[in-house]
């Protein structure tokens, strides 16, 4: 399993390009391979053959695992696969019918290039793991990955679905426990899922030993399983995703060992949005900008003033960034993704509103370059636009600090002794303690705040 992604520690199959026996030319795409952010392709680096699949569509693989051999047709691989543990356990696709012309022996290994990415495709990647079969001139890549499975009720205890089956059958109601699959090592697909809402295929597996009840529980909805608490709400699983896994990871790591405060501040947003509407006034409507986008563009600013908020902590040393880069945290149906805005201080509001666009489309579709969301310096997290006035956000390590962003709203507030309506906005930031004091981060939020309220200030 090759490194496709910068924070990936393993990385899901999403499907086969090429099945066993068949010939593959240099950069060709041998599989697609979920990262913990985007769809990658592995690719092959020179000619070959796949001689044999040890990891299905739909399994997850620790870095350097293996997951394939290839090599050249014909080439007697027993030794290697008894050297590797014989993919014990791993599902092994069928041979391919089409012949191939002999190749060479080769070895592959995946590109950084990012795919266009299906809602159900998810998530990871790893490097390359090479391995020399004793007593042969010949090298075959090899790659494997662990299994995703869960508890079940009946036959050995284990139930095996792929990512795509588990989400369809949770949409369609389906109890997967009913289901028996077709795939790799009784592994449940896609066509299990299809054939079942049909009607066509739905074998029943063995009933579980039914389980001592305090007192009868009410009957379950389709695709639930009873508590096993009496009384208690019956529930449904689904694996997670290998995006939410890497959130898990990442957030640990940042509310952990990150000694973390948080400064709040008012800003009186009404010549912002006055600013905002003097632009859009200018430009055509699909080039419009929004508050978020004057935002950005006013952190980036104020970043270039306090350069001890642009920073990171990097144990022996701080670390001091000549640019804001700033990261706009965008919601996707499996998590969160921050998309990079590179040198937001040198870029004007319209050109930052097109590539925020832009990003946040393919962030949505799962098309992100690795560089396009890792490397960030200053992160921003709006959820004004959901109504959310105030909240906390979580650092994204190793930057230094993570601005909040709440609703605008007209208020009620005290102006030259005389109560106003204006519209204000609430503004937390979170700051690792390490790099960023009390009165540094107030300094900077004056700075913002200040800003925002007379945005000309920017252009001093």
């Amino acid at each position: 399993m090759p490194k496709l992604s910068p924070t990936m520690e393993e990385g899901q199959i999403a499907r086969w390009l090429k099945k066993e026996g068949e010939s593959f030319k240099n950069g060709e795409t041998l599989a697609e391979v979920d990262t913990d952010k985007a769809t990658m392709e592995m690719t092959a680096l020179t000619d070959g053959v796949v001689l044999k699949i040890l990891k299905g569509d739909g399994e997850t693989v620790p870095l350097g695992d293996p997951i394939a051999i290839t090599g050249k047709e014909g080439e007697d691989i027993s030794a290697l696969l008894a050297e590797i543990g014989g993919g014990n356990g791993a599902s092994v696709a069928k041979p391919a019918e089409t012949k191939t012309e002999p190749q060479s022996s080769t070895q592959a290994q995946q590109t950084g290039a990012p795919i266009s990415e299906k809602p159900e495709v998810a998530e990871a990647a790893g490097r390359s793991y090479d391995a020399q079969r004793p007593g042969a001139e010949q090298q075959g890549q090899v790659a494997s990955q662990q299994t995703e499975s869960k508890p079940s009720e009946g036959g050995n205890g284990r139930l095996i679905v792929s990512p795509i089956a588990a989400r369809m059958a949770a949409e369609a109601g389906l109890n997967l426990n009913n289901l028996q699959g077709s795939g790799p090592g009784g592994r449940i697909i896609k066509r299990d899922i299809e054939a079942a809402i049909a009607g066509q295929k739905a074998a029943p597996q063995a009933q579980p030993e039914a389980q001592p009840q305090i007192r009868e529980q009410a009957p379950t909805a389709p695709g639930f399983q009873q508590a096993e608490i009496a009384g208690a709400s019956a529930y449904r699983e689904e694996p997670t995703t290998q995006m939410r896994r890497a959130i898990a990871s990442r957030l640990t790591e940042s509310i952990g060992p990150i000694p973390t405060f948080y400064l709040t501040i008012e800003v009186e947003m009404d010549k912002a949005i006055d600013f905002r509407k003097q632009i859009n006034a200018a430009l055509p409507e699909e080039k419009k900008v929004s508050i978020n986008d004057v935002i950005i563009k006013t952190v980036a600013s104020a970043l270039m003033r306090h350069p001890q908020v642009n920073a990171s902590y990097q144990d022996r040393s701080i670390r001091y960034y000549e640019r804001a880069d700033i990261g706009v945290a965008v919601a996707i149906p499996d998590g969160l993704i921050t998309p990079i805005i590179r040198n937001a201080n040198g870029k004007g509001i319209a050109q930052i509103a097109a590539e925020v666009k832009e990003l946040a489309g393919r962030a949505r579709d799962k098309k992100l370059k690795p560089e396009e969301f890792t490397g960030g310096t200053f992160s921003i997290s709006n959820l004004g636009m959901f109504g959310i006035e105030e909240f906390t956000a979580i650092i994204n390590p190793p930057e230094a600090g993570i601005l909040a962003i709440g609703k605008s709203e007209p208020k009620p507030v005290v102006r030259d002794g005389e109560i106003v309506v204006r519209n204000m906005m609430r503004v937390t930031m979170s700051c690792d303690h390490r790099v960023i004091d009390g009165a540094t981060g107030a300094q900077f939020l004056k700075t913002l705040k200040q800003m925002l309220e007379n945005p000309m200030l920017m252009l001093m």
